[in-house]
């Protein structure tokens, strides 16, 4: 009889205990406070794949600030993909440039993974007269291989303006950020 009351004790302060935790958890994660999309993600908040991400936590709603093409969109803009959409090896990239982006009617892409690395180069191509100042079309196609075992699958898109003469006065190019698929 003695024993089972040991054991009911033991029981009852394992359970006081585990109470204890979860309310202190509670009271921590209400405690939180929430200023950003970023820490949204930090605390676990749930995010939505939608263009821009949403990330809510609690009754808070906290919207990715993506990085605007829009100073560069006098010059270049692209239809595909967008910004932090899921990128899959072959990727093909299409938008339009003006002539002064090209040269000999190309320009340099490059996909680099969350660390800066480069993982995948191509050239965009323009089927039409490049030496214009109007907007014209181009294509590109990159293969890569992404690392399976990386920290992050975030990674930036770079269109560089193509630069015969190699002064940095002429040096442009248009980041944007993207999600590496496997």
């Amino acid at each position: 009889m003695r024993k089972n009351i040991f054991i009911i004790i033991g029981i009852l302060i394992l359970l006081f205990g585990l109470g204890v935790y979860l309310w202190s958890k509670s009271v921590a994660r209400q405690s939180v406070v929430i200023n950003s999309f970023k820490e949204c993600i930090t605390f676990g908040g749930l995010v939505t794949e939608s263009y821009p991400r949403q990330c809510r936590y609690g009754d808070k709603t906290f919207t990715e600030e993506v990085q605007s093409t829009t100073a560069k969109d006098d010059f270049i803009r692209i239809s595909s993909p967008m910004p932090n959409q899921l990128v899959k090896s072959p990727l093909t990239i299409t938008g339009v440039a003006r002539g002064s982006w090209f040269f000999e009617a190309s320009f340099p892409v490059m996909l680099t993974d969350w660390n800066g690395r480069i993982i995948g180069r191509g050239i965009a191509q323009t089927k039409s007269d490049w030496m214009t100042s109007d907007f014209i079309s181009f294509e590109a196609t990159l293969t890569f291989t992404s690392d399976k075992n990386a920290y992050s699958k975030n990674g930036t898109l770079i269109l560089k303006k193509d630069n015969p003469s190699g002064l940095p006065a002429n040096d442009d190019a248009l980041e944007m950020p993207v999600v590496i698929g496997t």
